[in-house]
């Protein structure tokens, strides 16, 4: 089974590797030019070697493709803080769940989300 690609930086970037961790990234733009997910991961990659303005872009980027997409704009809100917690999200698992949301996020095969009644 393939490795995602959010749960290969997660690893890539807790043992420094950022490097390796921003070509995997590029490449993943350049297959997926319209997907929020390389947007968010290199945010992330560029909030933990201290690049906040271009981290914050990139955060604005997957948002913008995809304002469905829940881990940016979690990453924009916890990093945009003055006392930001340090806590990022990788992907929708670590954002924390509302309850009392009556709806819910479906990705399509071209990784669409659509909002949908629960």
């Amino acid at each position: 089974m393939a490795v995602k690609l959010e749960d290969r930086c997660r690893e890539l970037i807790d043992e420094r590797q950022y490097k390796v961790c921003e070509k995997e990234i590029c490449e993943a733009m350049a297959r997926c030019p319209h997907s929020p997910v390389p947007h968010n991961l290199m945010g992330i990659l560029l909030e933990k070697e201290q690049d906040h303005i271009l981290a914050m872009k990139h955060f604005r980027a997957a948002y913008s493709l995809d304002p469905t997409y829940i881990p940016a704009r979690f990453n924009m809100e916890q990093y945009g803080e003055v006392f930001s917690t340090g806590k990022c999200a990788f992907k929708e698992e670590d954002c924390p769940v509302k309850e009392d949301d009556p709806f819910k996020i479906i990705y399509d095969e071209h990784h669409v989300g659509h909002i949908v009644r629960k």
